[in-house]
């Protein structure tokens, strides 16, 4: 009888409990945090913090820089504008892929546990390997490819209807929360491209200023590329920033269809 097993050393322990002293307790909020130093030689464990919100900004960023700041200082996590922006600091909180500046503390009820995105490799606590995530965006040339030269001072034109066809896509911010979601990028991730990197190629393909969407599509003509998207929707569902990966893509699977005349 076959057995699964989690790898030795990925089974999540109980940590340190930071508690918070001389606060009023109706202010204080229990933020479990995973922490993971691949360096010490032990696995990954869950420390917890009492935080008084009436000491600490509204967002669970500003709970986190607290820690980093006032408790912990040894926590590691990424973050750049705290304005919805960069995409650093997205990580899992509640189960849910989002961004920390973002999301308010008021909004999450009871104790709260922060993991790093799922299905990513951990360098350190918060901290996971894009390395790959960015490799595949690269891989679909991620600029404009055009055969015209403008003039010198001249601007590459667009009628207003084209330009609300990037609508929905420009505002991706490679955060990774949609691809990490996706159960197909889990198990496919070597050769499926995931919803962010194919919502990111549909924003190039349809672009009225580009002149390479058939070899951009040419390029997605493969049985895992595109293919493995089988529309579960979680991409769509814990986007930031209120996009529709899942729409871009079925959009592509369109135009390759209508290539074959099918």
């Amino acid at each position: 009888m076959a057995e699964f097993r989690l790898p030795p050393n990925s089974r999540v322990h109980k940590g340190k409990y930071f508690a918070c002293q001389d606060s009023d307790p109706e202010n204080i909020r229990k933020i479990s945090v995973y922490r993971y130093d691949p360096e010490d030689g032990n696995g990954p464990r869950l420390d917890t913090y009492e935080i008084d919100t009436e000491k600490c900004g509204p967002m669970l960023l500003d709970a986190i820089i607290k820690i980093k700041n006032e408790i912990d200082s040894t926590l590691t996590f990424r973050r750049s504008c705290r304005e919805g922006i960069c995409g650093s600091c997205a990580m899992n909180i509640n189960g849910t892929n989002t961004l920390a500046c973002t999301t308010a503390i008021s909004d999450l009820k009871g104790d709260i546990a922060i993991y790093p995105l799922p299905h990513m490799l951990v360098v350190k606590d918060l901290v996971c390997d894009m390395s790959h995530f960015y490799a595949q965006y690269e891989s679909i040339q991620p600029w404009l490819k055009s055969d015209n030269t403008p003039s010198r001072n001249a601007e590459r034109l667009q009628s207003i209807e084209d330009r609300e066809k990037l609508d929905g896509l420009y505002e991706c911010i490679l955060c990774a929360c949609c691809s990490t979601s996706c159960p197909s990028y889990w198990w496919n991730s070597d050769k499926y491209l995931g919803p962010a990197i194919l919502l990111q190629a549909y924003r190039w393909i349809a672009d009225s200023r580009d002149d390479y969407s058939g070899e951009r599509l040419d390029q997605l003509m493969d049985p895992f590329k595109l293919y493995r998207c089988h529309t579960i929707m979680n991409c769509t569902k814990t986007c930031p920033k209120g996009l529709n990966p899942a729409k871009a893509i079925s959009e592509i699977k369109k135009l390759m269809v209508e290539r074959k005349g099918v």
